[in-house]
C-alpha cells in the first residue's frame, strides 16, 4: 500500500476511534506508529509530542504533522493531518445537527459521562507514558520543571502559553550550563 494512503488511513481511524481530543490520542499514535506500523521508536515519537505540545495548535493534528513528515515528507504530513481531522469535522458536524434534538434524553447524557471517564483515563495514560519517558533519564530537573509547571498552570492559574515559554527557555539555559559546565571539567 501506498505509505502516503497508509499514514491517512492509520491517522483517520486514530481520529474516528478516539474521544477526548489530543492528548487521549497520543497513546493510540504511539501505539500505532511504534508498535503496530514500527514508522518511529518510543524516543522518536516522545519527541514528537513534546514539540506538539510547544507548537500552536491541537497536539494531536501537531503530532500526526509531525509522523507524516518525518515518514513520508510535506505529502506525508498532510496525508496524516487530513486523516486526522477528517473523523473529528465530519462527527461534529453530524453530532451539532442532531444533538439539540436528543439533549434531554436521560440515557444520551450518561452515555456523555461515560465517554467523559474514557477520556480521562485515556489523558492519564498518555500522562503516565510521559511521566515514564522522564523517569528513565532520572533527571530531577525533569520532576522540577514537571512540578512546577502543574504548580503554575493549575493552582496559580498562569496560562498554559506562558509557562510551556518559561519551562522551555529554562530549559535551554539549563543546558547550555551544563554543557559549559562539561566542557570546564574536560578542560
Amino acid at each position: 500500500m501506498n505509505k502516503n494512503l497508509e499514514l491517512f488511513l492509520t491517522f483517520m481511524k486514530i481520529g474516528a476511534f478516539t474521544f477526548g481530543g489530543g492528548y487521549a490520542m497520543i497513546p493510540l499514535i504511539q501505539k500505532e506508529v511504534c508498535e503496530n506500523k514500527k514508522w518511529l521508536n518510543e524516543k522518536e515519537i516522545s519527541d514528537i509530542v513534546a514539540i506538539s505540545e510547544s507548537t500552536p495548535g491541537p497536539i494531536a493534528i501537531n503530532a500526526a504533522t509531525f509522523v507524516g513528515y518525518k515518514t513520508s515528507g510535506f505529502l506525508g504530513a498532510c496525508m496524516a493531518t487530513l486523516g486526522v481531522v477528517l473523523p473529528s469535522f465530519l462527527i461534529i458536524s453530524l453530532i451539532s445537527m442532531i444533538l439539540t434534538h436528543f439533549q434531554s434524553i436521560r440515557p444520551v447524557r450518561y452515555a456523555f459521562m461515560g465517554i467523559r471517564a474514557a477520556v480521562l483515563a485515556l489523558i492519564l495514560k498518555a500522562l503516565w507514558m510521559m511521566f515514564h519517558q522522564v523517569k528513565k533519564k532520572k533527571q530531577p530537573f525533569s520532576y522540577a520543571i514537571m512540578g512546577l509547571s502543574l504548580v503554575l498552570t493549575a493552582f496559580l492559574k498562569i496560562d498554559a502559553v506562558f509557562v510551556i515559554i518559561g519551562c522551555g527557555l529554562f530549559g535551554l539555559i539549563w543546558s547550555l550550563l551544563n554543557r559549559k559546565e562539561q566542557s570546564n571539567g574536560t578542560d
